[in-house]
């Protein structure tokens, strides 16, 4: 239904116009209030606080009066199962459905990163507090064991054969490894033939081979048949093998992250294909690559059996790779826990804690090496990127001219 307002007063010289209301017409809808989807606000801050004491409350309830149960494990189980019960509850009143899915999914994800956090912080800190007696000790990190007996004390011997035995092995394996894993990523994403699937799906299987049968292998042809002493070399060929699934699996998946319009730009510029990958893919995913670095560089430095089979054991410093026994910082460790003395444990403790720095160590390294992610440069790179582009720009000027 429509009504007519009122015509005003005519102008000489103009139409009169007549203004016409459509009641029945629905309303423009009003603008919707954006939700944040990131950061902690205060409510959400006592939702989880009432939560977390309710279910606390209900769980003490449940184990204390009312079920005939008990048990320190099954009250964390049936507390947290009842907090997140009671906060969906909670969310829902005042939300609606997406944005419950939402908050109860970040405080699963938020749990299952406090639990990995707790396990990592919990393990460094028994290490760390079990070997504090043998790591105040300088004599730790250069000497070796060869004058040592179970029954002296911390002040002598020490574990830089370990040490420097498990530096030559893993640098080693690094060299075997990383050009090899490499390689194999770029082809099994670069290339189009049949043989990559058949690669993809060996990696697959290598990636769940038990770490005894890689020494088993490298025992029985690199010593057995091939008649080569147990070294330090044997041992970084049997951890190289552990290494390089892992490797290789870490960097394919990084490179298919890789977006495909950039190997396009470049191929339209008529760049060839291995141009693209040495200029264009491997710089972009530098960064992805050296944590595929990592990856087998710590399942590497964590291998016992192989090292045990390939290199020995000995208690004296060795630092040729090619001949005698050698012995690393987890096969060290493993021989001393097992022993009744005390002073030896703790020696076993601290040799785990200098693994540890050894790992963090390298793993610093490969960062720094890897650079920063794609697309972020420093003023260093920037001023060098610069400069090449300075000199392109004078190559090009000289061909201009040349050709004129």
């Amino acid at each position: 239904m429509t009504d007519l307002m009122d015509r005003p007063q005519e102008a000489p010289g103009r139409t009169a116009r007549t203004v016409v209301i459509d009641r029945t017409a629905t309303p423009p809808p009003l603008a919707q209030q954006r939700r944040s989807l990131g950061g902690v606000t205060q409510d959400d801050l006592l939702t989880i606080g009432g939560a977390a004491v309710s279910a606390i409350c209900t769980a003490l309830l449940l184990f204390g009066r009312v079920a005939p149960v008990a048990g320190a494990f099954g009250f964390v189980i049936v507390a947290y199962v009842l907090f997140v019960l009671t906060y969906a509850m909670l969310v829902s009143l005042r939300e609606e459905r997406p944005a419950v899915v939402d908050k109860v999914m970040a405080v699963l994800l938020g749990s299952a990163a406090a639990v990995a956090g707790i396990a990592l912080f919990s393990v460094i800190v028994f290490t760390l507090w079990r070997g504090r007696a043998a790591l105040g000790h300088a004599n730790l990190y250069y000497r070796d064991m060869s004058e040592a007996l179970p029954t002296d004390p911390l002040s002598v011997g020490g574990i830089g054969h370990a040490i420097l035995g498990t530096l030559i092995m893993i640098s080693l394996a690094i060299l075997l490894t990383v050009p090899l894993g490499l390689t194999c990523a770029v082809f099994l994403n670069e290339s189009g033939s049949r043989a990559a699937g058949l690669v993809r799906a060996i990696v697959d299987a290598m990636t769940a081979l038990p770490s005894i049968l890689a020494g088993l292998f490298i025992f029985a042809t690199w010593i057995l048949i091939l008649g080569f002493e147990r070294s330090g070399l044997a041992a970084a060929i049997s951890m190289s093998i552990m290494m390089l699934p892992i490797i290789i699996r870490s960097a394919d998946v990084v490179l298919r992250l890789v977006p495909g319009n950039l190997r396009e730009a470049s191929a339209a510029l008529g760049a060839p294909q291995w141009r693209s990958v040495r200029h264009v893919v491997l710089p972009t995913a530098r960064s992805g690559l050296a944590t595929a670095v990592i990856l087998g560089v710590a399942r590497g430095l964590g291998e016992t059996a192989p090292i045990l089979l390939t290199a020995g054991f000995t208690a004296t410093l060795n630092t040729n790779p090619l001949s005698g026994p050698m012995v690393s910082l987890p096969l060290a460790t493993f021989d001393f826990v097992q022993s009744p003395q005390q002073t030896l444990i703790a020696r076993g403790f601290a040799t785990g804690a200098v693994l540890m720095v050894v790992v963090l160590v390298l793993f610093v390294i490969a960062r720094f090496i890897g650079g920063r992610p794609a697309g972020r440069v420093s003023k260093r790179q920037a001023q060098r990127l610069a400069a090449r582009s300075a000199r392109d720009v004078e190559r090009f000027d000289a061909r201009y001219l040349e050709a004129s």
